[in-house]
């Protein structure tokens, strides 16, 4: 009969299997998503857990006319290659490939493009709605969200919504215990008293008004079929609770759930991550991060971590297992994170708020209201600021310059390199007035000597480099290390200034007084947008001397850049040495 993968180019090559044939078709499809991500890397776990419930679901529903969207999207691999991507598969996550995450312009079956968590029943249910008011009864909506999800804010908004719509939607629990990390809280512990068998009688989902259904098992391909076929006749919201198990298939994964979530390059048939080279490495920003954070808070008792849902990705893991008591996991809840911050800024504690860039403009207004209205010192440490490679436009740090020094009594600080990062770190446990944003990249920088004392920062002082006298360039962050292999290959070199300013805010108004006063040409350099970034907080102080001067702004473009390497996205945003160095050599 040959592979049965090999005849399946769209859903409705699927119908024309037998019931029977899918379980072979499911451990075709696991064995696909394994051999592609071994080598291409990618996220792993979540997809193979949901194989079954994916080839169900596509076999009940007629998708694309029927919706179906899937929640952050880690786990939509089946779903792509069952939908006409198997052939481009490998280009997953790739320059010019297809997405990491469901896409709406990539497939007429990506019904809404799904990156950051917790959208899929806001809009899963605004489809239906808007069904409803077009007189289209005919058409299913159905939202695949996890257990970690679906304990936002967000999704429980969108249930509470969702109970008194009398839409026709399906939303599908699959509960697997786990999100990038263990899920925590008290949903948490409710859904595992349900599946047990212990949970009280009235049941969350039922008291929402939604028809609740489970929990059944979400790798039993006859049960997930029945069940799927049944729900298709019964109006209303409804709510199908599916047990999974990230990794399924590939015994690595399902024992190590955390480092198979995306484990980089592995053997396919062992499950062995592939070793990389033994060579003397500088650390990880968010490890200089986790373990300088343990280092102060052993002596300062004040200190508190907490982070949504990212204890391992930014590293707050080293101070969980070490000071338990003192770090918090709050789930994928980062406006709660923030607000929870305030409150224990409010009683004089010292709170680092760990969020990945992309996700704090998931919780924007509480920065305004909650924290910087009422001048509290939370420390906001932004994990993978600037552009994150793979992953993407809904992943990369790109906007949190422009959205964040807008905001009165708000510092903003752009380290240079982990040591750097160390050192304001230090200086804002020593005690601020206001808050801060301490922003970095995912990836490494420099060597640290762990045994050189950290010290104190003077607030909104810059540093030059190197002095030259005709062209100053003006960096912030890390991207300053750049600019230093530049000038170095540079014949003019003796003709250029370099000025590092990790202080994006407040700016150190002294060191650029005297920068416009000395040079012809200005050229700013930063990982974040053109629009609103630290080039146009220069140019802003600049105009407000009347000063005019050639100040050219190197940042990302203003428009969303795609997925690739890091290098392949810095030199589509022009961020690259070569781009610098041409518009340098023309000045020259």
């Amino acid at each position: 009969m040959g592979n049965l993968l090999d005849q399946i180019h769209s859903p409705k090559d699927l119908k024309k299997l037998s019931p029977e044939q899918l379980p072979i078709l499911a451990n075709e499809l696991r064995k696909f998503i394994i051999d592609i991500v071994s080598t291409k890397e990618g996220h792993l776990g979540a997809s193979l857990g949901v194989v079954e419930l994916t080839i169900a679901i596509h076999y009940i529903f007629n998708t694309p006319i029927d919706k179906l969207i899937w929640d952050v999207g880690h786990q939509a691999y089946g779903h792509k290659i069952i939908t006409g991507r198997k052939d481009i598969f490998e280009t997953n996550r790739q320059l010019g490939g297809i997405s990491g995450f469901p896409k709406i312009e990539e497939s007429e079956f990506d019904t809404f493009g799904t990156g950051h968590s917790s959208t899929s029943i806001s809009a899963i249910l605004g489809m239906a709605i808007a069904s409803k008011i077009k007189g289209d009864f005919e058409k299913q909506h159905i939202a695949v969200i996890g257990d970690a999800s679906i304990a936002s804010g967000m999704a429980f908004e969108g249930l509470n919504h969702a109970g008194v719509s009398n839409t026709d939607i399906l939303i599908v629990l699959n509960d697997n215990a786990i999100g990038i990390d263990p899920s925590v809280g008290a949903l948490k512990k409710y859904l595992t008293n349900v599946k047990k068998g212990t949970a009280k009688d009235e049941n969350i989902f039922e008291c929402l008004n939604l028809n609740y259904t489970g929990p059944i098992d979400g790798h039993n391909l006859t049960v997930l079929l029945q069940e799927l076929e049944r729900l298709k006749t019964v109006n209303g919201p409804k709510l199908l609770h599916v047990i999974t198990t990230k990794g399924k298939g590939l015994q690595k994964a399902e024992e190590n759930q955390v480092m198979y979530h995306a484990p980089g390059k592995f053997d396919k048939v062992t499950g062995e991550l592939m070793k990389k080279p033994t060579l003397v490495q500088p650390p990880k920003f968010q490890d200089v991060f986790g373990k300088t954070i343990v280092e102060l808070a052993l002596k300062n008792p004040k200190i508190v971590g907490i982070t949504p849902a990212m204890p391992t990705g930014s590293s707050l893991k080293f101070m969980m297992d070490e000071i338990p008591d003192r770090a918090f996991d709050v789930g994928i809840a980062e406006q709660h994170a923030v607000t929870l911050a305030a409150g224990m800024a409010s009683e004089g504690m010292v709170p680092f708020c760990n969020i990945y860039s992309t996700f704090l403009q998931r919780a924007y207004d509480q920065v305004i209201h909650d924290v910087a209205l009422q001048n509290l010192p939370v420390i906001f440490c932004l994990d993978r600021a600037g552009l994150v490679g793979e992953d993407g436009p809904t992943h990369h740090g790109v906007f949190d310059i422009a959205y964040l020094r807008c905001i009165p009594n708000l510092i903003v600080f752009s380290p240079l390199n982990e040591i750097e990062l160390r050192n304001i770190m230090f200086t804002a446990q020593l005690g601020l007035d206001q808050p801060i944003a301490i922003r970095y990249p995912r990836g490494r920088g420099v060597l640290i000597d762990w045994q050189i004392p950290m010290k104190k920062l003077k607030i909104g002082k810059a540093e030059e480099l190197k002095s030259g006298d005709k062209i100053a360039i003006l960096s912030t962050g890390p991207i300053g290390n750049l600019v230093k292999e530049l000038i170095a290959e540079l014949e003019s070199k003796e003709r250029i200034g370099h000025y590092n300013f990790p202080f994006i805010k407040p700016l150190d108004h002294q060191m650029l007084n005297a920068i416009l006063a000395k040079y012809s040409a200005i050229i700013t350099i930063e990982d974040g947008t053109i629009i609103g970034g630290f080039g146009s907080a220069i140019v802003e102080f600049a105009n407000s001397l009347q000063i005019n001067k050639n100040i050219k702004i190197f940042g990302v473009p203003d428009k969303f850049i795609e997925h690739g390497s890091v290098t392949q996205l810095y030199e589509i945003a022009g961020l690259d040495k070569l781009s610098l160095k041409s518009y340098i050599e023309n000045l020259l």
